[in-house]
């Protein structure tokens, strides 16, 4: 049996699949320490031959799912500073399970990973070359569930899957991806996964001179930049309320109304960005716990991408139906649920008896 670990800043995903890549159990925890407990318990029914993790940054080295050992762990962890909400709980899971489960192999699947065909332009800021070869590029994230939602793409809508794509992962984290035949060519996220679209908690895109006002007027530390970024903007900032997009669309206040539309604002503002990238835009998909679920979000930012000729079927939105645009409309626009761990498998599993 296959473990698969996704393990984010506040829970713990996981899910075990046979060798046949059906999944045969998944559920969601708050500690590893209860995923191991969960498994002494039922190791008689499922036997562990192989464990794969999620880890977000593979940094400017891994492009490919790796079998992690203690070198790739140490080359791993020298990546926390860009990614100081999810790397450091990867690489904990990571090493708390060879210790109990020192015998079996363990791959690392990299969210960056897939953005590896980005255009070179769509990867490089306007700083000094210097700093560029030292690895302060546009990286990109969500890497695991557009390999997912590329891989089953053309059987959901056809051939028009390879035209120009946007595909909207909407979540606590948040990032859309222009594909051409199926491959990323350019993202929202960029260095960190701070940037792009406005999150749960997390800014996106904002202008640096703020970041510099807050540390030379304001007086705030680098902690307490870093913090507010990441813990205390975006919808939960905004709002004043909560960063549950659930709580939100329940809530009459002018605040969270405000944070809706800023979301969707920014959200449409990042594709319009990204069908400029494409020349153009056959295709929007939305996924992601959102993107998935929020039949307002989708009509909200459908709404500001009507230059394009959106037009929504809003019956079929408020379903969830797979495709939720009319026959009229020039976008195709649909719902693709995720599956960030059927790829961890599937890359576990084909890495594990690559090396063996």
């Amino acid at each position: 049996m296959i473990l698969v670990i996704n393990a984010g800043s506040s829970n713990i995903k996981f899910a075990v699949y046979d060798e046949a890549l059906t999944q045969m159990y998944r559920a969601q925890l708050s500690t590893i320490e209860q995923v191991f407990e969960w498994l002494s318990k039922n190791k008689t029914t499922y036997r562990i031959t192989s464990i794969g993790h999620r880890i977000v940054h593979g940094g400017k080295k891994f492009f490919v799912p790796v079998l992690l050992n203690q070198k790739t762990i140490d080359e791993l962890k020298s990546l926390t500073p860009l990614a100081p909400l999810h790397q450091p709980h990867n690489i904990a899971a990571v090493e708390y399970l060879m210790r109990e489960y020192p015998n079996v192999p363990q791959v690392g699947c990299f969210d960056t990973a897939f953005h590896k065909t980005q255009l070179p332009l769509a990867k490089q800021f306007a700083i000094p070359k210097q700093l560029t070869d030292e690895g302060i590029i546009r990286y990109g994230f969500h890497g695991l569930s557009y390999e997912y939602v590329a891989s089953i793409l053309r059987e959901k809508i056809g051939a028009i899957a390879q035209k120009k794509v946007i595909v909207a992962h909407l979540g606590n984290g948040a990032s859309m991806c222009a594909m051409h035949n199926l491959q990323s060519v350019a993202t929202t996220m960029g260095f960190s996964t701070l940037d792009g679209l406005m999150m749960g908690t997390r800014t996106g895109s904002i202008d640096p001179g703020v970041l510099l006002y807050l540390l030379q007027e304001k007086k705030y530390s680098v902690d307490e930049v870093s913090k507010l970024l990441y813990d205390q903007c975006g919808l939960f900032g905004v709002s004043g309320v909560s960063n549950d997009v659930k709580t939100l669309l329940n809530n009459d206040t002018v605040q969270a109304r405000n944070a809706i539309d800023l979301f969707c604002f920014m959200a449409a503002c990042e594709a319009g960005k990204l069908v400029t990238v494409l020349g153009g835009c056959d295709v929007l998909i939305f996924t992601g716990g959102i993107g998935q679920n929020a039949a307002p979000i989708r009509a909200n930012i459908a709404n500001w991408l009507m230059w394009l000729g959106a037009k929504l079927d809003f019956q079929a939105n408020a379903t969830n139906n797979d495709i939720i645009s009319t026959a009229e409309s020039k976008l195709l626009i649909g719902i693709v649920p995720t599956n960030e761990e059927y790829m961890i498998a599937q890359h576990t599993k084909q890495e594990v008896a690559h090396v063996g």
